[in-house]
């Protein structure tokens, strides 16, 4: 066949399979051009998942008469005019090639009238021709029987929920970028979706429910020519997919590897497993530093300092979600969300700064001790118990009785919380149910605290810092002697340094036996043969420099693990007390390693509620 030029019309539907896999993509199309048009209210109707038909109005400025035509050829665009304008696009439509892509495999019309137009004109797809209309103002585009001349693509298709489920995708994320235009979203008649034009909050609340932000945290991030806002949840409201997550560049939803690196990254330490975290945010930047003409479908977008965006989305993420709702003087738990806004506690800061909580009548009271390990530490316990406030004047103490069997409390009985600011978050520990959960009253209600969960989170978050020094050393009086296969036994002699690096001296006891003479000091009365070989299996599977730097947090949060308080330890009140006062001073305390909360709330309100009280 001799080299020929393709006709207009089969160059258009050669388009059409790029810009328009399915009715989705019109409908994002023709909304986006709705937008541009700076509609204040648009109004989208579907029959049969889009098939049939879709039909958008707006009230934006219109197309003027002699423009109409012009609509509806390729490469035909009002957004830019030079290459200085596509380098620094601000409109979400730019190429002029989608609606001659759309007119190409549908029946398509547009009925359009502009400010200045006495009233409306039409013009078809096929054939190309104006004629009045009565329209009040805005533009109307209807495209119906989409494929009809290509029915190989229609064959293509899937049920007509699965189609209008792509186009419910298409509008929400639509309407989560322009929170002041109203929409309406109508299917076979039935009005699926309204949403009045507000703020961001009310129309991200709309569409995502109030359980997602009531689990989320509000980030407001800036550096230089970079903006990120939006919410991002906690681990509790993490999904087992990927469908509440949004990303805006410029207003534009956008997918993209660079970005979704750097979120992950910044829920890396506190969201395990196959879970998703769910989150709408916006980046504002210059247009010049974002290439958004990648792809006809422009869902992709290039950063010329792709690094400098890595970093600021990863550092604004990490930031927000370290703060912990336990030191925040939160009321409520933290799925409610009610921590937002924190201040982010200062990652040194593992205990509360002296006279942080004075009771009434003692106004600088010395600091609570860290939660000890060792059983035999009495001189630890009582120091903790001088920490306790004495009941003052007007306060009534309740009583306290240990289980049988529990180690009876050193401290005074818990006493009434004092009012206003200055109580602790977490309140005062009441005792243990069960030896795992810690009963706490706080001014609100009763904080419930999993103990395990919360030391875990402590621990972790102190091995990081310490790891980044000199780790303390705690030798022990008699070495630990275990035994271990041949590979771990290889594996404790080849990278014996590094462990030494780590606080650990282990050493061969005999043919298949390893001794443990020392460990780090905050891990002394963890179980020291599960731990080291935990170690030594992650050692052993991974080099020793991916250990050291990809997966140290890994390796940490594995540390921690077996060092924290187990289940069934009986706590006194003043290493109760001494816990939570940690978790207030602890980033990320809201979650242990695992991504599980660690603690929760009942506000003295839902506690009557269980007990139908004032009815």
């Amino acid at each position: 066949m001799p080299i020929h030029l393709l006709p207009d019309h089969l160059i258009n539907q050669i388009a059409a399979g790029e810009v328009v896999e399915r009715p989705a993509s019109v409908l994002k199309e023709v909304l986006e051009n709705a937008m541009d048009a700076g509609s204040t209210a648009v109004d989208v109707q579907l029959e049969q998942g889009g098939v049939r038909r879709i039909r958008v109005a707006d009230d934006g400025s219109g197309i003027p008469k002699d423009e109409l035509p012009l609509a509806l050829e390729r490469h035909a665009t009002s957004k830019i005019a030079s290459l200085d304008d596509l380098e620094r696009v601000g409109t979400m439509g730019f190429r002029g090639e989608a609606l001659a892509a759309i007119a190409a495999v549908s029946r398509m019309s547009i009925t359009s009238r502009a400010d200045a137009e006495p009233h409306a004109w039409r013009i078809d797809a096929d054939p190309r021709e104006l004629a009045p209309a009565a329209l009040n103002h805005g533009t109307v585009v209807d495209v119906a029987d989409l494929y009809f001349n290509t029915p190989a693509r229609r064959k293509f298709l899937k049920s007509e929920g699965t189609e209008f489920a792509h186009c419910d995708d298409v509008f929400r994320r639509v309407a989560l970028a322009r929170p002041d235009v109203a929409l309406q979203l109508t299917h076979n008649g039935r009005v699926s979706l309204r949403l009045p034009s507000g703020r961001r909050e009310a129309r991200v609340r709309a569409l995502l429910g109030d359980d997602f932000l009531a689990a989320s945290r509000s980030i407001e991030a800036e550096s230089g020519l970079l903006r990120l806002t939006g919410f991002a949840s906690l681990p509790a409201y993490s999904r087992s997919s990927r469908d509440a997550q949004f990303f805006y560049v410029n207003g534009r939803f956008v997918r993209d590897k660079l970005v979704t690196h750097a979120i992950r990254e910044a829920y890396a330490d506190i969201l395990h497993g196959s879970r998703h975290p769910a989150y709408v945010l916006f980046l504002d930047l210059d247009p010049f530093g974002v290439d958004v003409n990648v792809h006809p479908a422009k869902i992709e977008v290039r950063f010329r300092d792709s690094r400098a965006v890595h970093q600021f989305v990863y550092h604004a993420l990490n930031r927000a979600l370290a703060a912990s709702g336990a030191g925040a003087g939160a009321i409520g738990s933290p799925e409610e969300g009610t921590d937002r806004g924190a201040a982010d506690p200062s990652p040194t800061e593992t205990t509360p700064r002296a006279g942080a909580y004075p009771a009434p009548g003692h106004p600088a009271p010395p600091q609570q001790g860290r939660l000890a390990m060792e059983p035999a530490s009495r001189a630890y316990f009582d120091f903790a118990a001088s920490a306790r406030p004495e009941p003052a004047a007007g306060f009534v103490a309740t009583a306290f009785a240990p289980r049988a069997g529990a180690a009876a409390s050193t401290g005074p009985s818990p006493v009434a919380l004092p009012t206003g600011d200055l109580a602790p978050p977490l309140g005062y520990a009441l005792g243990q149910l069960h030896g795992v959960y810690i009963l706490a009253q706080n001014e609100s209600g009763l904080i419930l605290v999993d103990m395990h969960a919360a030391h875990e989170r402590i621990l972790y978050e102190r091995l990081k810092t310490v790891l980044d020094g000199t780790p303390g050393v705690q030798r022990l009086l008699i070495p630990a002697v275990f035994g271990v296969g041949a590979k771990d036994m290889a594996s404790a002699e080849e990278h014996a340094e590094l462990l030494e690096r780590m606080g650990f001296e282990i050493g061969p006891a005999g043919p298949q036996e390893l001794a443990v003479r020392s460990v780090p000091a905050l891990l002394a009365a963890a179980p020291v043969s599960e731990l080291v070989r935990a170690l030594l299996s992650e050692l052993r599977d991974y080099p020793a420099t991916e250990v050291i730097t990809a997966r140290r947090n890994e390796l940490l949060a594995t540390m921690a693990c077996h060092g924290a308080v187990r289940a069934n330890r009986n706590l006194t009140i003043p290493e109760m007390n001494a816990l939570l006062r940690e978790m207030e001073a602890t980033e990320r305390a809201d979650q242990c390693n695992h991504g599980r909360p660690t603690w929760t709330a009942l506000s003295m309100t839902e506690l009557d509620k269980l007990f139908l009280r004032g009815r």
